[in-house]
């Protein structure tokens, strides 16, 4: 049985506002999109469409940029690949962030009310809910819209991070602090 963790963000971070999140479609303006972030935000690190030491290779790039410009970088990955590459943290479905490790932060993804009483369970500092807007990742699905999302993140121990067809604009309409965006940054 796992025991019910308070979220707690590790001493020698902060819980960025803003959170640009890395794909194959918004590769290219990486470097552009980290840079023009506000200091201090959060860049989470996928490239799932790359192997090995070309994902290692890009991580390293990507992380020179984000580490000059004082952003938290957090890793789709294990803790352990995650404290190998020198990232703040680790990003997955909640049973893949267990078992905490100290020193990260665990950033879980959230559809529906049981991922986040998972989140709630493994003790994650922070719970990206989606899809709140529709995505041009996945045209045509259904989204949860504004009303959905805050009952859901209401249930949240965890600060929530709103995720899915997010830009500044709609940030701003949803009235919610903590968002992320890959082209809605990029």
């Amino acid at each position: 049985m796992v025991a019910r963790y308070r979220h707690q963000v590790p001493r020698n971070q902060s819980l960025p506002d803003i959170w640009l999140i890395s794909d194959e479609r918004n590769d290219d303006a990486l470097e552009d999109a980290l840079a023009s972030l506000p200091r201090g935000s959060g860049f989470i690190y996928r490239h799932y469409h790359l192997d090995g030491p070309e994902r290692l290779g890009r991580f390293h790039d990507l992380k020179r940029l984000a580490r000059a410009h004082d952003h938290v970088i957090v890793l789709a990955d294990s803790a352990l690949t995650a404290a190998e590459w020198g990232a703040d943290g680790i990003y997955g479905a909640p049973r893949a962030l267990w078992p905490r490790r100290d020193g990260l932060l665990h950033l879980a993804t959230a559809h529906d009310l049981r991922e986040i009483g998972l989140a709630n369970r493994f003790g994650t500092d922070a719970v990206l809910l989606s899809p709140v807007f529709g995505t041009k990742s996945h045209p045509g699905a259904p989204s949860l819209g504004p009303s959905r999302f805050r009952l859901l993140a209401g249930h949240s121990l965890a600060p929530v991070i709103a995720l899915g067809g997010m830009n500044s604009h709609r940030a701003h309409t949803l009235g919610w602090p903590r968002w992320a965006a890959i082209d809605g940054l990029s």
